[in-house]
């Protein structure tokens, strides 16, 4: 498996470790529940350096990012960042990511970690503007500050910078504690937050300067544990787990995504049409009126038929409940109404309920 700049520093904070994505990465390190009530209340510290990161620049960037993007690339400028999804010529998701842009014609993109060589490779693929693709994933590590402490925790570190100026989907490059980092104002749990691009080089560097100010913050290291849990009740989807090739942005209730008004990109015919004739099937959110968890894969009934399975499920800390992600093919569903569950044999009673959970 691989492993990110900051994987000794984990084993030394005695983190238990899981396979994500082909990588070794911490799941957890004092407990999945603390950890998420930390982010929650003070601040948490992420190692993130699994993700991908592209560099796309020189002419014909710009038209090669539209032509990729479902969302509109031409309404960044300097230093915004927009969410977006690479879909197929049938609609269905490639990927989702996020776009940085640097200058005209220089960009960056995020991309979730199990899909670095699968996206680069559809880039390339459609690479007719001659823009030059470079895959800077090894190079970069990605250091995160989430949690309601993160803007007066990190201000410190940038002395000619306040970041509390810095808006949400924003970002400066500017020095953290004296190392060269890409400062953005984004996040995957639903709370205050900045993700950090550096070299991998200065990722111990970093994290050993941010880590003590954390603890002293009432913080902590933070796993991918409490990572999934924060993002779950954020209502935030998840790559190849609640979305996949086979599922239209429709489906996964990102249609506010695709905008294809005066311009061109891949999937758009196959988007316009699925938005006519309606979707078939969509994400739903639900919580369990019983102390049953339901995980992912589990079959979801309603009025005692068949109607989706499970894509993520979860307990709440925040909310001292069961919630989780269904994809059903029911077309009549409302806040409220119950479905069930089946979980090891016995059906379960649960209740759509709008996202974000919180």
């Amino acid at each position: 498996m691989k492993k990110t700049p900051l994987h000794q520093v984990h084993k030394t904070l005695n983190a238990k470790f899981t396979e994500f994505g082909g990588w070794e990465m911490p799941l957890q390190y004092s407990g999945i529940v603390k950890e998420h009530l930390t982010v929650r209340s003070t601040v948490g510290l992420f190692d993130l350096s699994h993700m991908g990161e592209f560099e796309i620049h020189g002419p014909g960037a710009n038209e090669l990012a539209q032509k990729l993007s479902t969302n509109d690339v031409g309404r960044l400028t300097d230093g915004r960042v927009l969410y977006t999804l690479f879909c197929n010529d049938t609609g269905g998701i490639v990927d989702d990511l996020l776009i940085y842009r640097h200058a005209d014609n220089h960009y960056m993109l995020v991309v979730n970690a199990a899909n670095i060589e699968k996206d680069l490779a559809w880039i390339e693929t459609h690479n007719d503007t001659d823009a030059e693709v470079e895959d800077v994933s090894e190079d970069t590590a990605l250091i995160a500050l989430q949690g309601p402490k993160a803007i007066d925790m990190l201000n410190p570190f940038v002395p000619e910078l306040d970041v509390s100026e810095i808006s949400f989907f924003r970002f400066v490059v500017d020095e953290v504690a004296g190392i060269r980092t890409v400062i953005s104002r984004t996040g995957y749990t639903g709370e205050t937050g900045f993700e950090l691009y550096i070299d991998a080089n200065g990722a111990e560097n970093l994290w050993h300067a941010l880590y003590p100010a954390v603890i002293e913050a009432g913080g902590q290291p933070i796993g991918l544990g409490a990572r999934d849990t924060l993002r779950l009740e954020a209502g935030l989807r998840l790559y190849g787990v609640d979305m996949n090739d086979d599922t239209n942005p429709y489906e996964a209730g990102l249609g506010r995504f695709v905008k294809s008004k005066n311009r061109q990109f891949i999937g758009k015919n196959a988007l316009l049409a699925a938005k006519k004739r309606g979707i078939e099937k969509q994400i739903i959110g639900f919580q369990m009126l019983d102390r049953a968890v339901a995980r992912a894969g589990y079959t979801v009934y309603q009025h005692g038929e068949q109607v989706g399975e499970v894509t993520s499920g979860a307990p709440s800390p925040s909310l001292k409940c069961n919630i989780g992600f269904a994809l059903i093919t029911s077309q009549t569903i409302s806040e409220d109404d119950k479905i069930e569950i089946e979980i090891r044999g016995r059906r379960h009673p649960a209740k759509i309920v709008t996202v974000p959970f919180i």
